[in-house]
């Protein structure tokens, strides 16, 4: 009995790393009840989250193909709902940590809730994969990778934290994309300091056509990015590689920098996990960027579930249209009247760190949107469990292109009582979609070159 009982429990740790994939019935409900990607098909119960019809397939009037700035679809709609200090505690259980210790700290600070709207839609071809990737995928090495699935969403059902986050990660960005530009730092007195400006370069080559067809391997590049200072003067020449591959296990990060003073590109293996972002002040850590990227050997993932919540979304103001520097940068927090908040259902997932593990975040709590599989928002917690930091990114669905992608992010620090609002694309080009860059552009020594002054 004893040995039974033994084996049945090896069987269920090896089953759980494993991490089976879904049964053929529940794969079934994609595009019946659920939507191609996992996603509630159906609106909430009073209405204000709306049934998924389709996503957004009409281009607005006023957009140019191959423009880089894209007119706001919802332009037309006013604000059903405003949350301030005062009315927060009404709102809490909708609310992040973040968001509502942020109103209740500064009078100025809002929340403007508008209509919801559910714009996500993707390629033929990558819901086709992810359709197979529901009965086929599966995580491995405790949920730190994953094996068997085609470029898509891997797990559209999840079961776990783990699948959650990595839905997060090999989110559908398009090809490639282009963008140049602002980074600015917000003191706790209020003052605005423009932290970089730089050309950021981004590929997701398992999802190139060519590669459609063929399994995600665990040796795999799944995201490369690439970043090039301009400014302001002691940044300028500055550059940044970075290599993510499917397996951190098999194969970790690989990361390069070039440095003008030394004049040579070397290895950067540091730039990772909770290392300081100099680009941002210090408000938020090297896996902070895009929410959360990278490893998730440091913590423990678990999936709370689906809860509604107010996020930042369909923001076309701040992604694509936020006036100037000056517009940006207010006091204490972002400005209001450049986000735009609506209702949506997230998955939760709540990070804790592992015993023996090192971070400065002993818990994590992650808020990734259903539609489009994006993490929103974060909260971070310090070592004695007390609310230090958090994250915002709003989104602006790139109706052109089919891809919901992140460009802006602001991070907050409750300890230190300022801000960062990075990667603000609008003040020049917008986002620029393409099919890909020469692969000689990816190599380390392409900084060298770029990083020249």
């Amino acid at each position: 009995m004893i040995r039974k009982t033994l084996l049945a429990a090896v069987l269920a740790v090896l089953s759980a790393s494993a991490g089976a994939a879904v049964s053929e019935q529940e794969a079934a409900q994609l595009g019946k009840t659920l939507t191609p990607v996992g996603a509630e098909k159906a609106g909430s119960k009073d209405g204000t989250i709306p049934e998924w019809t389709g996503g957004l397939t009409t281009l607005p009037a006023g957009f140019k193909p191959g423009d880089g700035l894209r007119p706001d679809p919802f332009a037309g709609d006013k604000p059903r709902l405003v949350i301030t200090g005062k009315n927060a505690d009404e709102h809490k259980d909708k609310l992040t940590a973040i968001t509502y210790a942020l109103l209740k700290r500064y009078p100025t600070m809002r929340v403007d809730v508008y209509p919801t709207h559910r714009p996500v839609v993707y390629p033929e071809r990558f819901l086709s994969n992810t359709a197979k990737n529901a009965v086929q995928a599966k995580v491995t090495d405790g949920g730190l990778s994953f094996d068997n699935a085609l470029p898509g969403y891997p797990f559209p059902i999840p079961k776990t934290g783990n699948e959650v986050m990595w839905n997060h990660l090999m989110r559908y960005n398009g090809t490639a994309t282009l963008c140049k530009y602002d980074s600015f730092n917000v003191d706790s007195s209020g003052t605005a300091t423009l932290s970089t400006t730089g050309i950021s370069s981004q590929e997701w080559p398992t999802v190139k056509p060519e590669n459609l067809d063929k399994i995600v391997k665990p040796t795999d590049v799944f995201w490369m990015i690439k970043l090039e200072y301009t400014g302001p003067a002691r940044r300028a020449g500055e550059s940044l590689l970075v290599w993510d591959h499917v397996n951190p296990l098999a194969q970790p990060r690989k990361a390069w920098q070039y440095l003008p003073g030394q004049r040579r590109v070397k290895l950067a293996p540091d730039i990772a996990y909770d290392t300081p972002n100099p680009g941002i002040a210090g408000a938020g850590t090297y896996d902070d960027a895009f929410v959360f990227n990278g490893a998730m050997d440091r913590f423990d993932f678990k999936l709370v579930g689906k809860k509604e919540m107010f996020v930042p979304y369909n923001a076309y103001k701040a992604v694509y249209f936020p006036g100037s520097a000056k517009n940006i940068t207010t006091p204490n927090h972002y400005n209001p009247d450049l986000l735009r908040w609506e209702l949506h259902r997230v998955w939760v997932v709540e990070a804790t760190l592992k015993p023996g593990k090192r971070h400065i975040y002993s818990k994590r709590v992650f808020y990734i949107d259903e539609d489009s599989w994006i993490a929103l928002l974060s909260d971070q917690y310090d070592a004695r469990g007390q609310l230090y930091r958090g994250v915002m990114a709003p989104t602006a669905f790139a109706y052109d292109t089919k891809a919901m992608g992140i460009s802006v992010q602001i991070a907050y620090d409750l300890v230190a009582g300022l801000y960062a609002s990075q990667g603000h694309c609008g003040l020049y080009y917008g986002v620029k979609y393409r099919d890909g860059f020469p692969p000689r552009d990816w190599q380390p020594d392409s900084l060298a070159g770029a990083g020249i002054r």
